[in-house]
C-alpha cells in the first residue's frame, strides 16, 4: 500500500488540509495538540469507518465550522497495481477505482468490507502492524502466551492454517453426523430381503383370484344381455300408460281453468258496459274543470304579482329613508373634511413652537445637569485631597522636627514648623472650598424655576399639538368617508328608481274571494274527473277482454282434442300384467348376480393392485438401501480423507510456529543492533513469546523502559518486515507514531538511520513526532501548526534534500 495524497475537510483541527505523499522517509512534525496524530486518525477512519473515532459526529468537526458544515476525509493510494480513492463523511462513503467517474461502492459498510477484503486484514491487525505508536509498541506484553503465538500467526498470515483446519474439523463433524444420520435410517438388509419375497408370493396368489373373478362376470354379463331387451320392452310400455294417465289428468285439469277464466272474462265485460253508463252523464263537468283550471292560473299569477308588490313597496320605503339619512351624514363629512387644511396648518405651526420650546428646555437642562455633576466631581477631588493633606499633617505630628519630609523624605529639621504650617493652610483652603462646593450643591439639587417654566410651556404646547392633531385626524377620517358615503348614496337612489319601475309595471286586479272560489270549484270537478277517469280506463280494457275471451275459447278446444286423442291412445295399448311381473323376478335375480360378480372382481382387482404395488415397494426399498449404502462409503471415505487432513494442518501449524519465533529474533536481532550501535546485538522470543533483550548470549534480567520501547519498537519492525517479506512488497507503508519519546539524541539517530536501511522493505515511512532534532535525517518534512486566528491546524510541507540546497545556494 502507498499513499498519495491525503484530504481532510472540517476534521478535527483540520478545517482545509491537504497532503502529499511521495516515496522515502516523511516526517511530520508539530507540537502536541496540533493535529499530527489526527492525520494518522483520518487515514483510519477513512479506511475502516466511524467504529475507530473518538467522540461524537459533533465533537469530530471542527469546532469553529459553522453548524452542519461537512466533515469529509479523502485518501488516494495505490495498492496490487491499482489506484484507489476513497472519500468517506459522517453517513456516507464511497470507493472508485483507476479514476473511474462512478464508485465500485457507495454505503459505509459496503465501502468498509471492501476495503478490508482488499488490504486482507482487520482494523486490529493493520494498527497492529503498519502503525506503530508509543502507547502501541508494548501490545503483545498485555496478552498471555497463547494469545501472543495467535496474534503473530494472524498477522503474519499462519492464522490462515488455522482457519483451514477449523473448515476441515468443521467437514469432519458434518461427514459424522450425515454419516450417522443415513444409518439411523437404514433398515436391516436381510429384512429388506424378505419382504420383497414375500411381496413377490403374494402378488402371484392375488393374480389367480382375480382371473376366477373376472370369468364369473363375464358369465352372468351374457345373462343379463339376454333377459335385459325383454324387461326393458315390459317397462316401456307400463311406463308409456303412466304417462298418458298423467297427461289426461293434466288437460282435465286445464280445461276446467279455461272454462273458469271464461267466466271471470264474462263478468268483467259486463262492468264496462255498467262503467259506460254511469260516464255518459258526467262528460260536461270535464270542459267545466278545464275552464275551472284557466280561471285558477290567472288568479294565483295576480296573487304573485300582489305579494311582489307589497315587498317592493316595503323595499321603496326603506331606500327612501335611507336616503335621507345618507343625505345628512354627505352634509356633515363635507363640513369637516373642508376643515382638514386649515388644521394641518395650524398643526404643522404648533408643532414647531413645541420643537422650539423643547429645544430650549433641553439645552438648559444639559447646562444645569453638567453644572450639578462638576460640583459633585470637584467635591471628590477636594475629599480626596482633604485626606491626604491630613495623613500628611499626621505623618508630620508623629515624625516631629527628627523625622523625614513625607514628599522628598529628606530631614525636617527647623523646617519642620513651616512645613507643618504650610499643610494646615492647605486644609484650612480645601475646607473652605468644600463648604462652597457643599453649598453650591445643594443650591443645584432642586430643579431651577426657568426650567421649570420652560417645561410646563413645552407640556401645554404638546397637549395642544395632540389636541390639534386629533381634530386633523378626524377631518382626514371624514373625508375618506365622504367618497363611500357618496357612492352609497348613489347606490341607494339608483336602486330606489329601479323599485319604482318594477312596481309601474306589476299588473293589479287580484281578488282573494274569488281566488278561494274558484278553488273550492276547482277541487269538485277534479273529484268528479278522478272517477271519470277510472271509468273510462275499465272501457278501454273492453277490446282486450274480448280478444282475452276469444283467446281462452280456442285454448279450451284445443285441450278437449288433445284429451281424445290421448284417450284413443290409452285405449290401443297392450300392456300382459302376469307375463311382467315374472320378467321382473327373472330380471333382479339377473342383475343381482352380476352386480356380486362384478363387486367380487373389483375386489379381487384390487387386491392384485395391491400386491403389486407392495411388490414395487419392497423393490425400490431394495434399490434405495443400495444407494445409501453406496453413499454412506463414500461418506466415510471422504471423512477419513478429512482426519488425514486435519492431522497435516495441525503439523504443518507446530512446524510454523516452531519456525516462527527464531525467525522473527533473528531480524530483530539485526535491528537492535543498528539502533543501539551494537551496544544490544540480539534479542530472541522465549517459548512463551516473550521478549528477550540478551547480552553476551545471556537474558537480560531487567532492562530499562527507554531499552523496553527500543526491544518493543524493533519488535514491532521486525514483525512488520516479515509481513512485507511474505506479501511480496505488497504493502509498502510503515507509518511511526511518537516513536522517539524515551530515546535519547543517539538512538534517535540510530532509529532514523534504521528506518531509512528499511526503503528496500517500504517505499513509505512516515513518523509522526514533536521533536524537531530528527527533521535533518528526513527526506521531507510536514510540519504541523496551529493559525492563531482561526484555530485551525496550519500545514507546510517541506523537501528538506532541496531545503538543504537552497541552504548551501545561500550560505555560499
Amino acid at each position: 500500500m502507498r499513499i498519495t495524497r491525503l484530504k481532510l475537510t472540517n476534521f478535527r483541527q483540520h478545517a482545509d488540509t491537504t497532503l502529499e505523499f511521495d516515496s522515502g522517509l516523511t516526517g511530520i512534525i508539530g507540537p502536541n495538540g496540533a493535529g499530527k496524530s489526527t492525520i494518522l486518525e483520518a487515514i483510519a477512519w477513512v479506511l475502516y469507518g466511524g467504529s475507530i473515532l473518538r467522540g461524537t459526529n459533533e465533537t469530530i468537526r471542527f469546532q469553529r465550522a459553522p453548524a452542519r458544515s461537512p466533515v469529509r476525509v479523502e485518501l488516494d493510494f495505490e495498492l496490487g497495481g491499482h489506484r484507489y480513492r476513497v472519500l468517506r463523511g459522517l453517513s456516507m462513503a464511497e470507493l472508485y477505482l483507476d479514476g473511474a467517474a462512478e464508485p465500485i461502492a457507495n454505503s459505509v459498510t459496503t465501502v468498509a468490507e471492501m476495503l478490508q477484503r482488499r488490504l486482507g486484514m482487520t482494523r486490529t491487525e493493520f494498527f497492529n502492524t503498519y502503525f506503530t505508536g508509543q502507547k502501541d509498541l508494548a501490545v503483545m506484553q498485555a496478552l498471555s502466551a497463547s494469545e501472543r503465538a495467535q496474534f503473530l500467526s494472524r498477522v503474519l498470515g499462519y492464522e490462515k492454517l488455522r482457519v483451514a483446519q477449523d473448515l476441515c474439523a468443521a467437514r469432519r463433524r458434518e461427514l459424522t453426523s450425515e454419516v450417522a444420520g443415513l444409518r439411523s435410517g437404514m433398515p436391516e438388509r436381510d429384512v429388506v430381503l424378505r419382504e420383497l419375497a414375500l411381496a413377490t408370493e403374494a402378488l402371484h396368489g392375488a393374480t389367480k383370484l382375480h382371473e376366477e373373478a373376472e370369468r364369473v362376470a363375464q358369465e352372468t354379463e351374457l345373462a343379463f344381455a339376454d333377459v335385459a331387451p325383454r324387461w326393458q320392452a315390459a317397462q316401456a310400455g307400463r311406463e308409456e300408460r303412466e304417462r298418458i294417465e298423467r297427461e289426461l289428468a293434466g288437460l282435465a285439469a286445464e280445461e276446467q281453468a279455461l272454462l273458469r277464466n271464461v267466466e271471470k272474462l264474462d263478468a268483467e265485460l259486463a262492468q264496462v258496459a255498467e262503467a259506460r253508463a254511469q260516464l255518459a252523464p258526467m262528460l260536461p263537468d270535464m270542459d267545466a274543470l278545464e275552464r275551472a283550471d284557466e280561471a285558477l292560473k290567472q288568479q294565483a299569477s295576480l296573487k304573485e304579482s300582489h305579494a311582489q308588490r307589497r315587498l317592493l313597496e316595503t323595499s321603496r320605503a326603506n331606500l327612501t329613508k335611507d336616503c335621507a339619512a345618507l343625505e345628512g351624514e354627505v352634509a356633515r363629512l363635507r363640513d369637516s373634511a373642508a376643515k382638514a387644511e386649515p388644521l394641518a396648518k395650524d398643526v404643522a405651526d404648533r408643532r414647531a413652537e413645541l420643537e422650539r420650546a423643547q429645544g430650549k428646555l433641553e439645552l438648559r437642562r444639559t447646562e444645569w445637569v453638567r453644572e450639578r455633576e462638576s460640583v459633585e466631581s470637584r467635591l471628590r477631588t477636594l475629599r480626596e485631597t482633604y485626606a491626604d493633606l491630613r495623613d500628611q499633617r499626621d505623618v508630620l505630628l508623629n515624625a516631629g522636627e527628627a523625622g523625614n519630609c513625607p514628599t522628598c523624605t529628606r530631614p525636617l529639621g527647623e523646617h519642620f514648623r513651616a512645613v507643618l504650617e504650610t499643610v494646615e493652610r492647605q486644609l484650612e483652603t480645601v475646607e473652605a472650598d468644600g463648604s462652597y462646593f457643599r453649598t453650591r450643591r445643594d443650591q443645584l439639587e432642586a430643579m431651577p424655576a426657568d426650567i421649570e417654566h420652560l417645561d410646563e410651556l413645552r407640556k401645554k404646547l404638546y397637549a395642544d399639538v395632540t389636541a390639534l392633531e386629533r381634530r386633523l385626524t378626524e377631518a382626514q377620517q371624514d373625508a375618506k368617508r365622504l367618497v363611500a358615503e357618496e357612492q352609497e348614496l348613489d347606490s341607494k337612489r339608483t336602486r330606489l328608481a329601479s323599485v319604482a319601475a318594477d312596481l309601474a309595471a306589476l299588473p293589479i286586479g287580484y281578488d282573494a274571494a274569488e281566488h278561494a272560489r274558484l278553488e273550492a270549484e276547482r277541487e269538485r270537478l277534479a273529484e268528479r274527473s278522478t272517477l271519470a277517469n277510472r271509468l273510462s280506463m275499465r272501457i278501454e280494457r273492453e277490446p282486450a277482454l274480448q280478444r282475452d275471451r276469444e283467446s281462452t275459447l280456442r285454448q279450451r278446444d284445443d285441450v278437449i282434442a288433445r284429451r281424445q286423442a290421448a284417450e284413443a291412445r290409452r285405449t290401443s295399448l297392450r300392456v300382459p300384467e302376469g307375463d311382467y311381473g315374472e320378467l321382473r323376478r327373472l330380471y333382479d335375480g339377473i342383475v343381482d348376480a352380476r352386480n356380486e360378480a362384478a363387486a367380487k372382481a373389483a375386489v379381487a382387482k384390487g387386491n392384485r393392485e395391491n400386491a403389486a404395488a407392495a411388490a414395487e415397494r419392497a423393490a425400490q426399498a431394495k434399490t434405495a438401501y443400495e444407494v445409501l449404502a453406496s453413499k454412506v462409503a463414500a461418506l466415510e471415505s471422504d471423512r477419513r480423507v478429512h482426519d488425514e487432513l486435519h492431522r497435516a494442518y495441525s503439523e504443518l501449524r507446530n512446524e510454523l510456529n516452531f519456525q516462527l519465533r527464531p525467525e522473527i529474533g533473528e531480524i530483530a536481532s539485526e535491528l537492535l543492533k543498528t539502533i543501539t550501535d551494537a551496544r544490544y546485538t540480539e534479542l530472541e522470543l522465549d517459548d512463551k513469546y516473550r521478549i528477550q533483550v540478551l547480552e553476551d548470549g545471556v537474558p537480560k534480567p531487567v532492562i530499562s523502559g527507554g531499552e523496553e520501547d527500543v526491544a518493543n519498537l524493533v519488535l514491532r519492525l521486525a514483525i512488520s518486515q516479515m509481513i512485507a517479506d511474505r506479501a511480496g512488497q505488497a504493502f509498502s507503508l510503515l507509518i511511526l507514531d511518537e516513536v522517539f519519546g524515551s530515546l535519547d539524541d543517539v538512538r534517535r539517530a540510530n532509529v532514523v538511520s534504521l528506518l531509512r536501511g528499511l526503503e528496500d522493505r517500504f517505499d513509505q515511512v512516515i513518523v509522526i513526532t514533536h521533536i524537531e532534532a530528527v527533521r535533518d535525517g528526513l527526506d521531507r518534512v510536514i510540519q504541523v501548526g496551529v493559525d492563531e486566528e482561526t484555530g485551525a491546524a496550519k500545514v507546510t510541507q517541506v523537501d528538506t534534500a532541496v531545503a538543504a540546497l537552497q541552504g548551501a545556494e545561500a550560505a555560499a
